[in-house]
């Protein structure tokens, strides 16, 4: 397969996979800030929940080059529409459907109609997709749209090389989303931070924000605790949206991507491993221990690493 068409794929699956991500994190934020107030939240704090969302969306430098001031109207139009943000909801939909477009011979006409559709239609819903009577529905419609693709791809793609480049994207997104997310709540899940009805709450915002919250009741049969959503979040490979679930899935499609191209190893499948093994090693007791926001910072550096090893092999040639 030709770098240029691996590298389409690729993209095309961690646009797609973003965009859903970024609709999950609206949706939560939405949700607990008509809570603030009334658990008593400081809605002017630095774990303000909009802005802890610019934090998970990796979206916080370019916002602050354009506001001077972090308010849901503001956090909201950069995330889904500002077309200064490259990775706001419509600019990857845009990206992943002109990836797709670049190869869309080596797509199904399932996938290319739910890439091509969901731009058709998002540039429909534009205009009035931040309404506030509109927005619920518009995130609603991302997400769902976000799903209808990742099915069209796994039920209709071949098992070859361009499965192995789209699935590749989607999980390393998924991980880095998961990360960053874990990391904008460190404080409601250690520190002086993580005790009361405001704690409490996050920790259902952020178990919600990756549809785990019954996941969580269905394995621990009892409260939310901290400690156990970071490990739920983290070590439980049970969970499709875990650290090592998703990590466990790049490190095999590495693998498969190594046999497809004749052998082909490297610093992706050594990272990964890397990972793999740091995370299965893990015990959340002593994270927490020795800091969940270090241990967090860490583990994304290493997955940006691990993307920039990826290009460097198998896509920028």
């Amino acid at each position: 397969m030709l770098s240029r068409t691996a590298d389409s794929l690729y993209w095309m699956g961690r646009y797609t996979e973003r965009a859903g991500n970024i609709a999950r994190g609206m949706q939560v934020a939405l949700r607990m800030a008509g809570l603030g107030e009334s658990l008593g939240a400081d809605p002017d704090g630095p774990e303000d929940e909009w802005h802890s969302l610019l934090v998970a969306a990796g979206a916080e430098p370019g916002f602050r080059e354009h506001h001077q001031a972090v308010t849901g109207e503001a956090v909201i139009r950069w995330l889904a529409l500002d077309p200064r943000n490259g990775a706001s909801i419509a600019n990857c939909i845009e990206a992943a459907r002109g990836n797709g477009r670049a190869v869309r011979t080596a797509l199904t006409v399932d996938m290319w109609e739910a890439l091509n559709d969901t731009w058709r239609e998002m540039r429909l819903l534009a205009p009035t997709a931040t309404e506030p009577d509109r927005l619920p529905g518009f995130l609603d419609w991302v997400r769902a749209r976000a799903h209808l693709f990742n099915g069209a791809a796994a039920d209709t793609m071949l098992r070859d090389e361009g499965w192995l480049f789209v699935h590749l994207g989607v999980m390393l997104e998924r991980a880095d989303n998961t990360a960053r997310l874990l990391d904008s709540k460190h404080r409601a899940l250690s520190g002086p931070d993580s005790e009361g009805a405001v704690a409490y709450a996050q920790w259902q915002a952020l178990l919600r924000s990756v549809s785990a919250l019954r996941s969580f009741q269905w394995l621990y049969h009892t409260r939310l605790r901290p400690d156990l959503v970071a490990e739920l979040l983290v070590m439980r490979q049970e969970l499709p949206r875990s650290l090592i679930s998703c990590h466990a899935r790049v490190q095999r499609v590495l693998e498969g991507i190594a046999t497809a191209t004749g052998g082909r190893r490297g610093d992706p499948q050594r990272i990964a491993g890397e990972i793999q093994d740091r995370l299965t090693r893990g015990h959340m007791p002593d994270i927490l221990a020795e800091g969940l926001h270090d241990w967090l910072t860490a583990q994304i550096d290493r997955n940006i690493e691990l993307g920039h090893a990826i290009h460097a092999l198998y896509l920028d040639r």
